[in-house]
């Protein structure tokens, strides 16, 4: 099988997901900032680290056009969050939430299918809070325009057997967010790996039925 893209590949659930695919024998392409944990993962065997600013499309082209190997999946992990109700946002806050969540996934998605054959497999991540429930109203509604994105681009890319699908997490077990979550919260929240073999799943050959879909991944939380 060809490699796999993985944005956000530095943060925890990003290890999770690269660990997952290096445990089927699949490379991984892990795009990130540039930093020492995007270095430590460059040294894993059959990682290939590339740094990139995912939210703008001139720089995820250029590390696109950079990639080693072949691939035919897309992992779309890279994003931010900003708490804040509707008297909170303001434009610096939209901007960068729209950046980094809407951007990210649209303009990887537009580099990814530049590179792949007949066929492919791309995986969005949204939100729980994306259709269901409270939530900070940038992030939010930026993360409602990335499954809207799914859908939509499951339809364009379908005659080129390219999926694309997404996962909704709720609350997710890393250490960041143990540091504000009650006990109870902290014992409801998904385990990274959890997910990430989710993510594995659509974009292997079992899951070749499926696309444009938004698979929840809330567990109890």
């Amino acid at each position: 099988m060809d490699a796999v893209i993985v944005t956000g590949a530095a943060g925890a659930l990003g290890h999770a997901v690269v660990a997952e695919f290096r445990s089927r024998g699949r490379e991984v392409v892990a795009l990130d900032r540039a930093g020492e944990h995007l270095d430590a993962m460059g040294r894993q065997d059959g990682v290939h680290a590339l740094a990139a600013d995912l939210s703008a499309r001139a720089a995820v082209q250029d590390a696109f056009d950079r990639i080693p190997v072949a691939c035919d999946a897309l992992v779309g992990l890279a994003g931010g969050f900003t708490p804040g109700s509707l008297a909170d946002v303001d434009e610096e806050t939209l901007e960068s939430l729209w950046r980094s969540n809407f951007g990210s996934a649209l303009w990887t998605a537009q580099a990814a299918v530049g590179l792949f054959g007949d066929g492919g497999s791309i995986v969005t991540v949204g939100s729980k809070t994306a259709v269901e429930g409270p939530a900070p109203v940038a992030h939010a509604t930026s993360k409602a325009a990335v499954v809207r994105l799914t859908q939509l681009l499951a339809a364009e890319l379908r005659p080129r057997r390219i999926r694309v699908n997404a996962v909704l997490p709720s609350v997710i077990d890393t250490p960041a967010n143990r540091s504000w979550m009650s006990e109870d919260l902290a014992a409801r929240a998904v385990a990274p790996a959890a997910i990430a073999k989710v993510i594995a799943f659509l974009c292997g050959p079992d899951a070749a039925p499926i696309s444009g879909a938004a698979i929840p991944v809330y567990g109890d939380a």
